[in-house]
């Protein structure tokens, strides 16, 4: 786990990586999400889907938590608490590292991120596409829940490609296999239409 706080990437540093964060499925979504929880230290995630992720992906986790004052940076592309300087790509120890997700995320659905550190209160931060709302306090135990709502509901275009329900849904189991099997010390719930899975 990091102790390190969230800041926004040098130029270079950000061309150097060549970001571009795609989210192509909610598959996709839940990749960044779930890797961020393990980067965080989580010994335990639970998946929420409604509708294949159309309508509803939700993340929990008890890792680490993001402070107050980084969710806005949190939600901000080229932002991370992972690496800091050049030097640091050649020692990479995390899933992800570009600091994209959650602001690619965010531009294309309805997202809210809820999160608490150790010994201090909950704080709030929801997107809707691009407007950011300001930080709120809110009540969470340690750790960081992330809810994507209508995914590509701002992009239709994007939305129509998606597959049936059922489809994304086996995207998604897949991937969390995946996922489990690799982070063997790491507790995975994942719930489908209010069904435990």
């Amino acid at each position: 786990m990091n102790d390190t706080r969230i800041q926004t990437l040098s130029t270079l540093l950000a061309n150097q990586i060549a970001a571009g964060e795609v989210i192509e499925r909610p598959a996709s979504v839940v990749k960044e999400l779930v890797e961020n929880s393990i980067d965080a230290g989580a010994t335990q995630i639970e998946i929420e889907l409604e509708q294949g992720g159309a309508r509803l992906i939700r993340v929990r986790d008890n890792g680490g938590g993001i402070h107050a004052d980084d969710l806005p940076l949190a939600v901000s592309r080229h932002a991370t608490s992972k690496i800091q300087r050049t030097e640091d790509l050649a020692s990479i120890l995390t899933l992800g590292f570009r600091g994209e997700a959650l602001a690619s995320i965010g531009s294309v659905s309805r997202l809210t991120i809820t999160s608490a550190i150790a010994h201090a209160a909950g704080a709030q931060i929801a997107l809707n596409g691009e407007t950011i709302a300001s930080v709120q306090p809110a009540a969470h135990p340690m750790g960081t829940t992330v809810s994507v709502h209508d995914l590509f509901f701002n992009t239709p275009a994007r939305r129509k490609f998606m597959r049936s329900e059922k489809t994304e849904f086996d995207h998604v189991d897949e991937l969390i296999k995946r996922l489990a099997l690799a982070a063997f010390d790491v507790s995975f719930k994942l719930r489908h239409n209010n069904k435990v899975i």
